[in-house]
């Protein structure tokens, strides 16, 4: 089948580059005229495991393509779908869907007759709706609909999200719709994938209720966290417990740092402005906490990191271990680890940061941090190492090598993932949220990558 995949940032790349290489052809279109030459050369904007090759790949069968205009768009294909970005509006909590706008209102003029519109872009419910009535007074090409199809890709591991899906949900208000979206996506559906086929109005809320849940997940055990500091509990061993129970399971369940990028934090309170919009905000009130809670987590590590230098930050040099906002990605949107590196500058500290794909978009991002190109210069006379994005390069450090190149062989672990008795071992003094004694060993890798989940 032809298709379009309007906006080629993160979600449009890769799901461009999927649908090729399930066999349809594809255009991909951006105005970004420097990233659309890239992406033609067979150049990723972005880091993510495995698109590279996929994308290599597709552009040289030529089932990949990729243009800046629309109206080249509309002649290729009549099925489009619309990736670009709903971040927080500057002036609300609210999504800003101007660049959807934008692109509905560009392709109007050139559609042809039986055009499918299919968003994937994460919207305030009632978006779907708005623009079909936006299409019915604009387009020239009669029978045009406009579809759901939410996506749930984790950064990190995007391409196998797409490629293996663990459930599509379509929006639709047509038997064609829905053909057309099964058609599209068969090879995940012969596979045995859940299909969903719904109203748009569920489809846009399936999105924002799922990022709504584990982002709730992901503050309550960090709430517990807090509990755990003051009570002398151990929010690891709490967290490993509850997760036993079926009804709870275990995946979002990591004391920590808490989330950031480009989704979770703006999700949620764009949904928590939709929802006090449409008459429905006491229901979600509680979202509102949720989001402080995680905001917290990055102020009670610098006050932590603070306490473990004596009081203050003056003269004291910072090792930091992670800049992307999570492992996988090079992506430093609203990162977490960024906040506390920032924080700890800004106050003081002499800091110097370690990543082993983000260095460049965090220089980008804070200029005025240190950025070093291997851990052991990175940690070189630090009197604090602070691990904060949970690479898996990470876990790998031999802490008694490291400790002979750092001041103070002091670890404040905030994403509780490295293995607190080995670290001890070395002469590491170890410190982690929520476990004020260390009294139990940290979990197994695989204890870690459950709990972790995957955050998108």
């Amino acid at each position: 089948m032809r298709m379009t995949v309007i906006g080629t940032g993160y979600v449009g790349t890769v799901h461009a580059a999927c649908m090729a290489d399930i066999g349809h052809q594809v255009l991909g279109i951006d105005i970004d005229a420097e990233r659309i030459a890239a992406l033609s050369a067979g150049r990723a904007p972005i880091h993510e495991s495995g698109l590279d090759e996929l994308l290599a790949r597709t552009v040289a069968s030529g089932r990949l393509r990729f243009s800046t205009s629309l109206a080249d768009g509309a002649a290729f294909a009549r099925t489009h779908f619309v990736c670009v970005g709903t971040p927080q509006r500057p002036d609300s909590h609210a999504a800003d869907l101007r660049y959807v706008d934008a692109v509905v209102d560009g392709l109007a003029p050139h559609l042809r007759p039986g055009s499918l519109v299919v968003g994937k872009s994460t919207v305030p419910v009632g978006t779907a709706a708005r623009l079909a009535e936006r299409l019915a007074g604009a387009a020239s090409a009669p029978g045009t609909e406009v579809a759901w199809n939410p996506e749930f890709l984790r950064e990190g591991s995007a391409v196998r999200d797409t490629m293996r899906p663990e459930r599509l949900v379509v929006g639709v208000t047509s038997r064609h719709a829905e053909g057309v979206l099964r058609a599209i996506y068969a090879p995940m559906i012969l596979a045995g994938v859940p299909f969903f086929s719904t109203d748009p109005a569920t489809a846009e809320l399936v999105k924002v209720a799922a990022n709504s849940f584990l982002a709730t997940k992901i503050s309550f055990i960090n709430a517990m966290a807090e509990v755990c500091d003051a009570a002398g509990a151990d929010a690891s061993v709490l967290a490993r417990a509850i997760g036993a129970d079926s009804r709870i399971g275990p995946r979002f369940l990591a004391p920590g740092l808490g989330f950031g990028g480009s989704c979770f934090p703006k999700d949620i309170r764009a949904f928590a402005a939709r929802a006090e919009e449409i008459g429905a905000g006491e229901a979600v009130e509680f979202l509102h906490e949720v989001d402080r809670i995680n905001t917290r987590q990055r102020s009670r590590t610098v006050d932590q990191a603070r306490r473990l230098l004596g009081g203050s930050f003056t003269g004291r040099r910072a090792g930091v271990l992670g800049a992307a906002f999570k492992p996988g990605s090079d992506d430093v949107r609203d990162s977490p680890a960024l906040v506390v590196a920032a924080a700890l500058q800004e106050q003081g500290a002499t800091v110097r940061v370690h990543d082993p794909e983000a260095i460049d978009n965090a220089r980008d991002a804070h200029p005025e941090l240190t950025y070093a190109l291997d851990v052991d210069k990175a940690c070189e006379d630090a009197d604090l190492v602070l691990h904060l994005t949970d690479w898996p390069e990470y876990r790998d450090i031999d802490p008694a090598a490291l400790a002979t190149l750092v001041r103070s062989p002091v670890l404040l672990d905030a994403r509780n993932s490295l293995d607190a008795g080995s670290w001890s071992a070395a002469g590491w003094a170890v410190h982690a949220p929520g476990r004020p004694r260390l009294c139990a060993p940290a979990p197994s890798k695989a204890e870690t990558a459950a709990l972790a989940g995957g955050a998108s």
